[in-house]
């Protein structure tokens, strides 16, 4: 299998749906879809399989135990952090084939202290104060297709 154009990191995800159409938008790119345990749902749930669809058996996607496992598996990597606490926006960032966008829970987010280790990685997507955060799956497809927007690709086959 030939390189991933991007790989989407879900820290800890809890919802099977979301994670589901994350995998969706990753086979629409080909990004490899990254699980970081635990998780608040079974790999078999018929939730997550059906958000889905047919697309999961095209899906790359690999779970790893925990953060630290993550990163010997991604190597040097350079990878980018999505949380509402950020104070750079998504459409500053200089994404490059290759690169990890990694987005925390549905409920906690990613632990302060990832973003804490690289803040100048760190980047948001605006929303209005009255919306506490945006889906999971709505955020990973923005950045993901800014991603795409940047590396100039008009057809991904």
């Amino acid at each position: 299998m030939s390189e991933p154009i991007l790989h989407v990191v879900l820290y800890e995800p809890e919802i099977p749906l979301n994670t589901g159409n994350v995998g969706r938008t990753c086979v629409a790119v080909g990004a490899k879809l990254w699980l970081v345990r635990p998780l608040g749902f079974q790999i078999d749930d018929r939730r997550l399989k059906r958000a889905g669809l047919d697309y999961w058996q095209h899906l790359e996607w690999e779970i790893v135990d925990n953060y630290q496992m993550l990163l010997d598996r991604l190597g040097e990597r350079p990878m980018w952090f999505f949380s509402k606490r950020a104070s750079r926006l998504y459409t500053e960032a200089n994404f490059q084939p290759g690169d990890a966008l990694v987005f925390g829970s549905e409920t906690r987010g990613l632990p302060p202290s990832l973003i804490a280790a690289q803040p100048e990685r760190a980047l948001r997507i605006p929303i209005s104060r009255r919306v506490r955060s945006l889906n999971l799956a709505v955020s990973v497809g923005i950045a993901v297709y800014e991603a795409v927007r940047q590396f100039g690709l008009q057809d991904l086959d």
